[in-house]
């Protein structure tokens, strides 16, 4: 997925219960989808920082993280570990599960967290890492994500739009 394209429908189930796709959103707002897991070490780093501004940007902006790896090899990312981490972290948004792997496939995404930020028209504003330091948030000096909202809420086209994705590779199945 480039830069422009268009944003890709989906129909997975939450840990909610609910069972989301495009239409389950504002389709005036913008959208992150993110791909996340919860075994992941850059997940867990990053994880309160998306929290954060998933909650700063609510009534702004559509966060929906998906998780798509193989739960045989990885069974911390299975639905039921999901349901549990959404709730143990208070999750301000949709968590979905791609048990088919299909959607990661269908965006081109490689690794978990990575960002695809979509502007209110479903085109891709912004692809990549949360900011540029996964390790230690005192010493972020790019906050490419939050940036790449704002200037979108501003009516203005990212300065960064696109970033190397940091994180764990999914975990397809074989």
């Amino acid at each position: 997925m480039r830069i422009g394209d268009k944003i890709i429908d989906f129909k997975l189930p939450g840990v909610d219960g609910k069972v989301y796709s495009l239409s389950s959103f504002d389709p005036k707002k913008p959208k992150a989808i993110i791909f996340w897991a919860n075994h992941c070490p850059y997940v867990k780093a990053w994880e309160d920082r998306i929290i954060k501004l998933g909650k700063k940007y609510k009534d702004k902006v559509d966060f929906i993280l998906i998780s798509a790896n193989d739960t045989t090899k990885y069974p911390e990312d299975s639905f039921e570990n999901m349901k549990k981490r959404a709730e143990e972290k208070g999750y301000p948004f949709p968590y979905l599960f791609d048990e088919s792997q299909s959607v990661p496939k269908a965006y081109g995404a490689q690794r978990t967290p990575e960002i695809f930020l979509f502007d209110s028209e479903g085109k891709l504003v912004y692809h990549g890492a949360p900011d540029d330091n996964w390790e230690d948030e005192s010493k972020v000096k790019n906050h490419y994500f939050e940036d790449a909202i704002k200037s979108l809420l501003e009516g203005k086209k990212p300065e960064i739009q696109e970033t190397p994705p940091v994180g764990c590779t999914i975990k397809w199945k074989s």
